[in-house]
């Protein structure tokens, strides 16, 4: 997959996840699904709701999230297609709790923040069977 999205959305996913430095930082990400492309419309920074001590290598969005999320979307007129978050002085590739906690068909892009500062971001999807993830191509414009 293809997954686009403009350099302001870019810069508003490395600002959240440097503001939440030294946690994690999440999101979700809203828009358009046509065939073998995401196009990014919208962009939700959420506060992370795990345990204080454990948010600098965890996020959690829960139901209440993922409702808000998609009635978002429902007002848009576009879809919730997939999820941001920081790897805080890690790499941006998915973790084993990534893979334990992703949906199928969501995109994923993880930012590694390397000591306050966004480094690299790349996008991922889960495979169908659910094992490992693939990297998508990260387009931005």
């Amino acid at each position: 997959m293809k997954i686009e999205l403009s350099q302001e959305l870019m810069g508003q996913i490395e600002a959240h996840c440097e503001a939440t430095y030294p946690n994690e930082g999440a999101g979700f990400i809203l828009g358009r699904v046509e065939g073998e492309t995401v196009t990014i419309s919208t962009l939700m920074p959420l506060d992370n709701k795990w345990e204080a001590d454990e948010q600098y290598h965890r996020f959690v969005l829960d139901t209440q999230d993922f409702l808000k999320a998609e009635m978002a979307a429902a007002k848009q007129g576009v879809d919730l297609v997939g999820v941001f978050h920081s790897h805080p002085d890690h790499p941006s590739r998915p973790s084993e709790f990534d893979r334990d906690h992703a949906l199928p068909n969501f995109a994923y892009l993880i930012t590694s923040v390397q000591q306050g500062k966004a480094a690299t971001t790349q996008a991922w999807r889960l495979t169908e069977e659910r094992d490992k993830f693939s990297e998508d191509v990260l387009s931005i414009s």
